[in-house]
């Protein structure tokens, strides 16, 4: 059996701080809406039923964190879970079970 790399100490910060970002109810919503299709603060509000600063804010950790892109669709702006980013956090978990 071979044996699994221990994650580097950079790894460990990078996963924590992911993790964090995980740790609240309303950016695993936005997340789980983002993850059925892209949409706008508006949308996310209604569906949510949450104000928009509070989306607002949610929603520019989790940019600033690099689990959701931004693009500007007209007067709108629309937002897409980053899968890859997503992924890579599943991949991490993997790694911390024998």
């Amino acid at each position: 059996m071979a044996k699994r790399k221990r994650p580097s100490k950079s790894e460990l910060r990078e996963w924590a701080r992911d993790f964090k970002l995980l740790g609240d109810p309303t950016r695993i919503g936005i997340l789980a809406e983002l993850a059925a299709k892209p949409q706008n603060v508006t949308s996310l509000c209604k569906a949510l039923k949450l104000k928009q600063p509070t989306i607002s804010h949610h929603l520019g950790l989790l940019r600033m964190g690099r689990l959701v892109t931004s693009v500007r669709k007209g007067k709108s702006v629309e937002y897409t879970a980053e899968t890859s980013s997503l992924k890579a956090m599943a991949s991490a978990l993997g790694r911390l079970t024998p």
